[in-house]
């Protein structure tokens, strides 16, 4: 970083994690513990689900809820329960509510609390918490109701059995390593396989409950009722719109959307060539007074490669603009971003935005050739300070202490860093096993 604070590229590789600042010891024991990434928030979240329905289980055997007369009906409702909220967390009006809720806390509150409070897009420890959670509870009910003697007869059972078999895919091919590499079978099952369920779903609650007439009375109709809403509501938005994408480089897409859609920095779109088949959501970037939105899509993988080689004229979209990680922006006084790549996009709508004072560091390779003089020089009229890391002149430097140092010269209260993901939780972790905030993706869908 220049002395004035404008913005350079740095020519000398040695300087990489050899600046004036010394990351601070990492601190006790404890501290260390608690920051693995095997622990964070996600996983915490996850757990006091599983064991809130620990203790759901052990009060309904001491109350006598099970085995008992009323065994499957309560089962069912805490399958039901649980599959509600695995559901519901993951819908984009409840996303936003979620962290609407948390940037509410003011700037004066202890930093401990907003630390706390920025982790908000761990909610999706909830998610995996509850679809374990509910998905044991179907399977005691199954049980129970192959035993026989409930209402509904062999086609509950039938039914049971199918419902059974769809939620064991799902949940297996969302188990981390079958979804990184088979990411599309996931999203499919995901999709189809929880249609599917929500209707055998109404057909077994039907069942049970002696008709359409009677579960329309019953709190499992009503919960079904708002699932249903709530899966479809980002389809009844379902539209397909032109685009306009300017190609800088091989690597880097800029789609330029004008469709009377103007969503808030910070948020996302998913975009699809197929509705039906892959869905791929990508940072908003509205630019201040002016209506539309870009999205920069870059070259990593099959898909974004088709997109940037065979440019189309139309793209559908689908849902809400949803909130990202990086709007927790708004609960510090003062942020570095870190942003390697095409991790600018995410970035550059709050840095356009101007809401909280920002030091942007951003490592890249050739940034003007891959992404464009027109862009670069658009995030240094807004932001001076930035400081350019061009890979291939100084090589890959030390991400963490590039973070901290630019943390201690702007004064920052804290750190989200926009990567993949071994970069993103090598900063992350990092620098919270330092006693520093910082924030980045969690790669949980």
């Amino acid at each position: 970083m220049s002395p004035g604070g404008l913005a350079t590229t740095s020519t000398r590789p040695a300087r990489a994690g050899a600046g004036a600042y010394e990351l601070p010891p990492t601190g006790n024991w404890w501290r260390r513990l608690v920051t693995r990434p095997e622990l964070r928030h996600y996983h915490r979240l996850a757990a006091a689900v599983l064991v809130g329905n620990g203790a759901l289980l052990w009060y309904g055997l001491s109350a006598g809820w099970w085995p008992g007369p009323d065994s499957v009906a309560a089962l069912g409702a805490a399958a039901l329960a649980n599959v509600a909220l695995a559901v519901l967390v993951r819908q984009q009006y409840v996303i936003n509510l979620f962290f609407w809720l948390a940037t509410r806390a003011p700037t004066r509150w202890p930093l401990r609390i907003r630390w706390l409070l920025g982790k908000v897009y761990h909610f999706g420890g909830l998610h995996v918490g509850a679809a374990l959670a509910g998905l044991c509870w179907y399977l005691a009910q199954l049980v129970v109701l192959t035993g026989g003697g409930a209402p509904g007869g062999g086609a509950a059972v039938v039914t049971g059995y199918l419902v059974a078999v769809l939620l064991l895919a799902i949940v297996g091919t969302a188990l981390p390593p079958l979804r990184a590499r088979r990411h599309d079978l996931f999203e499919r099952t995901h999709r189809f396989g929880g249609w599917a369920v929500l209707v055998l779903l109404w057909i077994q609650a039907a069942l049970l409950a002696g008709g359409v007439a009677a579960l329309a009375s019953t709190p499992p109709g009503w919960v079904l009722a708002g699932l249903t809403v709530s899966i479809a509501l980002p389809w009844l938005r379902l539209r397909k719109v032109p685009i306009r994408v300017e190609r800088p480089s091989a690597h880097v897409a800029l789609v330029h959307f004008d469709h009377g859609v103007t969503p808030f920095p910070g948020s996302s779109t998913a975009i699809s060539r197929g509705p039906l088949v892959e869905w791929h959501s990508f940072a908003n970037v509205p630019a201040p007074g002016r209506p539309g939105f870009r999205l920069t899509i870059s070259r990593a993988g099959d898909w974004t490669g088709r997109f940037i080689d065979e440019i189309p004229e139309q793209v559908w979209v689908k849902g809400i603009s949803t909130a990202g990680v990086a709007n927790i922006e708004t609960l510090f006084r003062r942020v570095v971003y870190l942003a390697t790549g095409s991790g600018i996009g995410p970035v550059l709508p709050h840095l356009l935005a101007g809401q909280v004072p920002a030091r942007l560091v951003w490592v890249a390779r050739r940034h003007r050739e891959t992404f464009g003089a027109q862009l670069v020089a658009e995030i240094l009229a807004h932001e001076p300070g930035t400081r350019l890391w061009d890979t291939a002149l100084d090589g890959k430097p030390d991400m963490l202490r590039l973070a901290y140092e630019a943390y201690r010269e702007f004064d920052a209260e804290a750190v989200i860093c926009i990567s993949n993901q071994a970069l993103t939780w090598q900063v992350v972790h990092g620098l919270e096993q330092h006693g520093i905030p910082a924030f980045g993706a969690i790669w949980d869908s």
